[in-house]
């Protein structure tokens, strides 16, 4: 059977963006597992050789994180967090060593970005309004002053309320690599000595009312370049500019014009050349609904120019960005369950690099030298070097798993209508047929991959097969396919996950139990699943989980409520309860499992409150699971305990609901 157990969180390690040093000869990487002992994230830089050798441990930091190489590749600067601390920026020398810090960031730092010379760092923090977030000793945040709210997005998961605090570019000076120490002077009979600052003084770029991000350097060093939402209507648009941020102290000036584009990473080339991963909004900067993210230049004239085509090519994995490589840049595209790493040239010409069946999770280069993080269906995240060759892999982190993980079988149903719906069926080894979890992804503009799912995983161990698919709505499929449950939702969506379903129990009646089926999902899947519960009632039991669930109370509440639902469900009252699950829940007659985190900003805990209160008044067996000090994020981010508890909870609900050998109450 398989070996993926909720327990065994700790065995799942992920990878950073890979930092390739200037020669090409080794890439340094952090390494992050869960460790429940210390109910947090850990890892350490480690140094992998890229022709051959055993890694090396470089750091032994709490948490180390985000590796980068100076321009010459003498120093790596990253982030480190000590148990219950925000993320610093400490410096070493790339050989190993003592690490330097060089900021003291009391809410921790975001992103950041060496100079072209090595002399100085760029980078992104929040710092606190004065009185709030810990800045006065012994000031909680019930004795704080009231806060005055005039714009509609004041508050974003994860991080709470963010207009006291907003996300500021800073610059720090480091030290020479053979700087002396700071040395504290010694009291004297006088009295005792005035400290001296352990870390350069870092001087604010930024001051604006504006969260900024994306930092990069202009090749000269004279200035850098960062993502905000300056103009005057950012409050109703979802548009953003990248924006030129002298050092000199002069005036920040926009370096973006033409379509209203929604930018999610830039990166300046040597001519000093931006390329963006941005969406087009259209005219009203509003249209995001299946807007496929695509690669942009932005030259002299400073009108961006697309490079990839709009309504086929999607490069908007989390965390994408373009990468600069010897000959043309490198994306990351999301097409079918996969992410192929691809290769644009300025004229739009572009080349896929990555085999199929693997999905492309981060990428460095260095001249010729191409490293990708990668997942393939059976490892959650490896390393490897793209050569000539192909991809050679360069870890081995997946060994004490891989043997236990089960493959997706891939499988493509028609709808009624005739539309092909694509997806994965993961069947647990031994005799079937077996009890049957039909799971629906969030986004609902994200897509599933045929690579390894911790989830998916844990499930098909305890003796569930796991059918799984893409339907309208999804990410992968080309714009039409996105938008197609524009202010329609629960319409094409529901057709297709459930005409997957009985395809594959039909296509599959020796591994699948037609007559024993559950469902589940979080997010858009934790609304589609309530929706689905209450037009079809086959179903043993269903798992409900952050799930966007009242539209008509999403407005206001949510830290995207003021323009998710609006596209998505529109503004009518009529269509909106047309679409709305808690319009519907006298339907429902199936035992639901509602589980959400108590500090959820994206779908806030009364969505699940209401949902599972009408449940119980009338009558259906239902609990609700709420997670304390958790946001949206809880699944994959969440305190290692908790994701274990979770886990824990999901299959007792399956235990006394859908039991089978493996699974019993």
């Amino acid at each position: 059977m398989g070996m993926v157990r909720p327990t065994d969180l700790p065995l799942l390690q992920s990878l950073s963006k890979p930092a390739v040093a200037p020669d090409g000869r080794r890439a340094v990487v952090a390494i992050t597992r869960a460790d429940l002992a210390a109910d947090a994230y850990v890892g350490q830089l480690w140094e992998i050789p890229l022709d051959g050798g055993a890694p090396r441990r470089l750091t032994r930091g709490f948490r180390d994180a985000a590796p980068q190489f100076s321009a010459d590749g003498s120093r790596l600067a990253f982030l480190r967090s000590e148990p219950n601390g925000a993320p610093q920026v400490l410096v070493v020398d790339a050989l190993g060593g003592e690490p330097l810090r060089i900021t003291d960031e009391r809410l921790g730092v975001g992103e950041f970005r060496w100079s072209p010379d090595g002399t100085t760092i760029a980078y992104t923090a929040r710092r606190p309004e004065p009185g709030r977030y810990g800045s006065v000793e012994g000031l909680d945040a019930s004795a704080e002053p009231p806060r005055r709210l005039t714009t509609l997005r004041y508050r974003q998961n994860g991080t709470g309320y963010v207009t006291d605090r907003r996300a500021h570019v800073f610059l720090v000076q480091v030290p020479p690599r053979d700087a002396e120490p700071v040395y504290q002077p010694a009291p004297t009979p006088a009295g005792p000595a005035e400290p001296l600052p352990v870390v350069p003084e870092a001087v604010q770029l930024t001051t604006d009312d504006a969260d900024y991000s994306g930092v990069d350097w202009m090749p000269d060093g004279t200035a850098v370049v960062a993502i905000a939402a300056r103009h005057e209507t950012r409050d109703t648009d979802l548009r953003n500019d990248a924006w030129l941020l002298p050092l000199d102290g002069g005036a920040p000036e926009a370096l973006t014009s033409g379509p209203q584009l929604s930018i999610s990473s830039l990166t300046v080339d040597p001519a000093g050349r931006l390329y963006l991963i941005a969406q087009d909004l259209g005219t009203e900067g509003t249209d995001f609904i299946g807007k496929q993210a695509s690669l942009w230049l932005v030259e002299a004239t400073r009108q961006a120019r697309r490079l990839t085509d709009a309504e086929t090519v999607d490069l908007g994995d989390p965390g994408s960005e373009a990468v600069l490589s010897s000959d043309g840049v490198l994306v990351q595209e999301r097409s079918r369950g996969s992410v192929h790493l691809v290769r644009v040239t300025d004229d739009g010409r572009s080349e896929r690099l990555t085999p199929p069946g693997v999905e492309v999770l981060a990428t460095g280069a260095a001249g010729e030298r191409v490293v990708v993080a990668y997942a393939t269906g059976t490892a959650p995240a490896e390393l490897g070097v793209l050569d000539v060759a192909g991809l050679r892999p360069v870890t081995d982190l997946a060994a004490p798993i891989a043997e236990g993980v089960v493959e997706g079988i891939e499988l493509e149903i028609a709808t009624p209508d005739g539309y092909p719906v694509h997806g994965w069926v993961h069947v647990p080894p031994g005799e079937g047929p077996h009890p049957v979890l039909l799971q629906i992804h969030g986004g609902p503009f994200t897509q599933y991959t045929s690579t390894f799912f911790d989830e998916t995983q844990v499930y098909v161990e305890a003796g569930y097969a796991v059918v799984m698919c893409n339907p309208r709505g999804a990410a992968g499929y080309g714009e039409a396919h996105g938008r197609a449950i524009r202010r329609r939702m629960g319409t094409d969506d529901l057709v297709d996950v459930l005409a997957f379903l009985d395809g594959a129990l039909e296509a599959m009646p020796d591994a699948l139990d037609a007559d024993r089926v559950g469902i589940m999902g979080g997010s858009y899947g934790g609304y589609l699943t309530a929706w689905t519960i209450a037009h079809d009632s086959r179903f043993a039991g269903a798992i409900v989980e952050r799930g966007f669930l009242d539209p008509e109370a999403f407005v206001g509440t949510s830290d995207i409520g003021s323009w998710f639902g609006l596209e998505y469900v529109g503004t009518d009252l009529e269509q909106i309860r047309a679409q709305s699950p808690q319009a519907v829940i006298d339907r429902v007659s199936t035992p639901t499992l509602v589980i959400h985190s108590a500090d959820d900003l994206r779908c806030p805990l009364g969505q699940a409150e209401r949902y599972y209160a009408e449940l119980k008044l009338r009558g259906v067996d239902t609990e609700l699971l709420v997670f304390p000090g958790e946001n949206h994020e809880l699944s994959r981010s969440g305190r290692p305990r908790h994701r274990v508890q979770r886990f824990e909870a999901i299959l007792e609900w399956w235990a006394r609901h859908l039991p089978n050998e493996r699974n019993r109450p």
